[in-house]
C-alpha cells in the first residue's frame, strides 16, 4: 500500500537541513562546551541556545562597583537659577515669574476675590464674573478677535474662580509675551461688560444650574451645601453657585460696582512661569500702571455698600438637607443613591498644622467602587480598606481638605442607596473618629510619600506652577520653593497626625445631604457619636451583609 505523499513535512525536514548545514561551522564537534555562538554538541545532532558555562569577561557583576573607575557623582536637584522673582509696581500689583526652559510660557493674574467677599451683593456676582471673563474689552471689539490674537501664539485662554481666588490666564508661545499681557490688563482691567454680553452669561449660568440638576454627579452642590452648613451661609458659607432666584437680579451696574472694589491692583499678581522677569515687569508697568480701568472711566452708581467685607470665617457647624430625587447611571445600571457630606474645623493653609492635617487627608484617602486601581491610586487608604472593601452598599467615600488664608474645613463625601443611609452615615461618622488612632509606621510612610509625589508630579504642569505662584505671592508675599514642603511631609510623625485629627474632632459636626434622605440622623446624633465611640445612639451593630 502506497504511503499518501506529504508536501508539508517534505518541506520542512528541506529546510532543517538548510539550517543545519548553515549553523554546522558554528557548532563544537569536540564534545565540550564552546564560547563561540554559546552552542554545544550532541550526538543526536546540534543543540542550540545552552548557555555556556565558561566566564566571558573578567567584568564584576553589576551589584559590585567596576575598579580603577573613579567614585560616582550622582546629579543632585539645584535651584537652576530659577528662583521666583517678586516685584511691587507703584498701583500696588505684585509681578511674580519664574524663567524655566521650554517654548511656552504661561501668564496670568490671581486675585484676591471671590464668592466670599459677596455678602453685601447678591450672591452669584463670581458666577457671572466667570462667564464674562476674555469677552469684548475697550481694546478688543469681541471676544473672537482676542482668541484670533492669541491663536496667531499658539495660545490658549481660561477662567477660574474659588471661593477666596479669581484666576485669569494665558498659555501661549514665549515671542507673544506681549500680547498676552496686553489681552490679560484688558480683560481684567477694561472689560466693556455689554448688556447683550451680561444676558448671555444670565442664560449660561441658568444652562449650568439646570445641568448641574440632571447630572448623576451631585459633588459642586453638595461642596456648596457643606460650606453653608459649615459657616452659617456667611464669608466662605457663601455659594459658589448662583441661586438660581438670584440670576435675574445681577446687572451691569452691580457687576461694576463689584470690580471696582476687589479687582483693584493692590489685590492682584501677575504671575508668570516660563518668562524673563524683567520683560514681564516692563509689560505691566505699560499694561497694567498706565491707562484706568472701566469703572473709573465710567461713574458707577454704588447701591451696595462701597469697600472689600473684611469679615473673618467663623466656623459653626449644622446641616443642609434637600429632600429630591437624584438622576440615575442608566448607562451602568447603577441604582439612584443619596449623598452625604459630614465635616469638620479644619485649619487654614497658613496654619502651623496644615501639613500634617494634608498628610491626614492622603491617610484617609478614598474614592469610587469602580474606580481603576494602580500604583499611587490610593487603594491602601483607610476609606477603601475599612469602608468601599468591607461594605457592598457604599458606592464612593472621598476625604476632603479644603484651607484657606483664615479657616478650613475637612469632610467625608459619601454614597449609597437610600435604604441604606443610616447605616452610610455611621459608616463615616466611625471613620472620622477612628481618625484620631495612632497609624501604624507602614500607613505613615506611605500617606507622606504619596503626598510627596503628588505634590512632585503636579507642580512638573507649567500652569500648575503658575498657579502655586500666585496663591502663594497672593498670601504671603513670596513663594517657598517645593523642596521646603518635601522636608515639612518628611517631618510629619504619627503624634502630628493624631494631634491635628483630635483637633478637627474636638469641633462641632456639619452635616450636608441631597436625595431621598428621609432616615437620616441628625447632626446632634452625628455629634454624640464623634463624643462616644463613633456608633449612633440606639443603633445596632452594622452587618457586612445587610
Amino acid at each position: 500500500m502506497a504511503l499518501p505523499f506529504n508536501a508539508k513535512a517534505l518541506t520542512n525536514r528541506v529546510l532543517l537541513n538548510k539550517c543545519c548545514t548553515i549553523w554546522r561551522p558554528y557548532v563544537s564537534t569536540s564534545g565540550s562546551n564552546s564560547i563561540e555562538g554559546g552552542r554545544a554538541s550532541n550526538p543526536d545532532g546540534p543543540t542550540f541556545n545552552v548557555p555556556s558555562k565558561e566566564i566571558v569577561t573578567p567584568m564584576p557583576p553589576l551589584s559590585e562597583a567596576i575598579p580603577d573607575l573613579p567614585p560616582v557623582q550622582y546629579a543632585r536637584p539645584g535651584e537652576q537659577g530659577n528662583n521666583t522673582q517678586v516685584t511691587r509696581l507703584s498701583n500696588g500689583l505684585r509681578v511674580a515669574s519664574e524663567n524655566r526652559f521650554g517654548q511656552f510660557c504661561t501668564v496670568g493674574v490671581v486675585i484676591d476675590s471671590g464668592p466670599r467677599y459677596e455678602m453685601a451683593y447678591p450672591s452669584g456676582v463670581s458666577h457671572f464674573l466667570e462667564k464674562l471673563a476674555f469677552q469684548s474689552t475697550q481694546s478688543f471689539g469681541e471676544k473672537d478677535v482676542i482668541f484670533k490674537e492669541l491663536e496667531k501664539h499658539g495660545g490658549i485662554c481660561d477662567c477660574q474662580s474659588s471661593r477666596d481666588t479669581f484666576v485669569y490666564a494665558a498659555s501661549a508661545d514665549s515671542r507673544g509675551l506681549e500680547s498676552v499681557s496686553r489681552i490679560l490688563a484688558d480683560v481684567v482691567l477694561r472689560p466693556k461688560l455689554a448688556v447683550e454680553e451680561v444676558d448671555m452669561a444670565r442664560q449660561a449660568v441658568k444652562f449650568e444650574l439646570e445641568t448641574l440638576g440632571m447630572r448623576p454627579e451631585q459633588e459642586p452642590i453638595l461642596m456648596d451645601m457643606i460650606h453653608a452648613a459649615a459657616f452659617r451661609d456667611n464669608t466662605l458659607g457663601l455659594p459658589k453657585l448662583c441661586p438660581l432666584e438670584n440670576a435675574d437680579k445681577i446687572d451691569r451696574n452691580m457687576l461694576l460696582n463689584y470690580l471696582r472694589h476687589h479687582h483693584s491692583p493692590d489685590r492682584m499678581v501677575l504671575a508668570g512661569v516660563g518668562v524673563p522677569h524683567d520683560d514681564l515687569v516692563r509689560l505691566a508697568e505699560k499694561y497694567f500702571v498706565e491707562g484706568s480701568a472701566t469703572w473709573e472711566m465710567e461713574k458707577v452708581a454704588a447701591k451696595e455698600p462701597s469697600g472689600v467685607d473684611t469679615s473673618i470665617a467663623q466656623y459653626t457647624g449644622g446641616s443642609k438637607l434637600e429632600e429630591c430625587p437624584i438622576p440615575v447611571y442608566a448607562a451602568v445600571g447603577l441604582p439612584e443613591l443619596a449623598h452625604v457630606v459630614i465635616g469638620l474645623k479644619g485649619c487654614s493653609h497658613q496654619d502651623k498644622d496644615f501639613i500634617a492635617a494634608c498628610v491626614l487627608n492622603i491617610m484617609m484617602g478614598g474614592g469610587g467602587s469602580f474606580s481603576a486601581g494602580g500604583p499611587g491610586k490610593g487603594m491602601y487608604t483607610r476609606l477603601y480598606t475599612n469602608v468601599l472593601n468591607r461594605y457592598h452598599w457604599m458606592y464612593s467615600a472621598t476625604a476632603y481638605n479644603h484651607a484657606y488664608g483664615d479657616s478650613g474645613l475637612f469632610c467625608i463625601h459619601a454614597t449609597a442607596p437610600p435604604t441604606h443611609i443610616r447605616s452610610l452615615v455611621e459608616v463615616i461618622t466611625r471613620e472620622l473618629y477612628t481618625m484620631q488612632a495612632r497609624p501604624g509606621d507602614q500607613e505613615l510612610r506611605r500617606a507622606k510619600t504619596q503626598l510627596q509625589s503628588m505634590l512632585l508630579m503636579n507642580l512638573e504642569a507649567r500652569p500648575v506652577v503658575f498657579e502655586d505662584i500666585g496663591r502663594q505671592v497672593l498670601a504671603t508675599g513670596e513663594r517657598r520653593r517645593p523642596d521646603h514642603f518635601i522636608q515639612e511631609i518628611e517631618k510629619i510623625t504619627a503624634e502630628d497626625v493624631q494631634n491635628v485629627a483630635r483637633r478637627f474632632l474636638s469641633s462641632p459636626p456639619s452635616l450636608a445631604a441631597r436625595g431621598e434622605i428621609k432616615g437620616i440622623p441628625d447632626v446632634k446624633d452625628i455629634q454624640t457619636a464623634l463624643g462616644g465611640e463613633g456608633r449612633l445612639p440606639g443603633n445596632r451593630r452594622l452587618s457586612l451583609f445587610r
